[in-house]
C-alpha cells in the first residue's frame, strides 16, 4: 500500500513538473506574440498616418471646385 501511494505520488509530481514546464512555454509565446502584435500596431499607425498624409482631404478646395452646370 505505501509502495503504491509513493508511486502514484512520483507520478503526480511528474505530471505536474511537465504541466508546469508547459505552462511556461506557452506564456514565453504569448508573450512574444503580445510584442509582435504591438509592433505591427505600432507600423499600422504610421502607415495610417503617412497614407493621410499622401491622400489630403477628400473635399475638393473652392479653386478645384468645377461650377454647377447652370452657371
Amino acid at each position: 500500500m505505501q509502495d503504491e501511494l509513493q508511486s502514484l505520488l512520483e507520478r503526480l509530481e511528474t505530471r505536474l513538473a511537465f504541466q508546469e514546464d508547459t505552462i511556461e512555454q506557452l506564456n514565453q509565446a504569448l508573450i512574444q506574440q503580445q510584442r509582435q502584435l504591438d509592433a505591427l500596431h505600432e507600423k499600422m499607425r504610421a502607415v495610417q498616418t503617412k497614407l493621410q498624409e499622401v491622400q489630403g482631404s477628400p473635399v475638393a478646395s473652392q479653386a478645384e471646385e468645377t461650377p454647377p452646370p447652370h452657371y
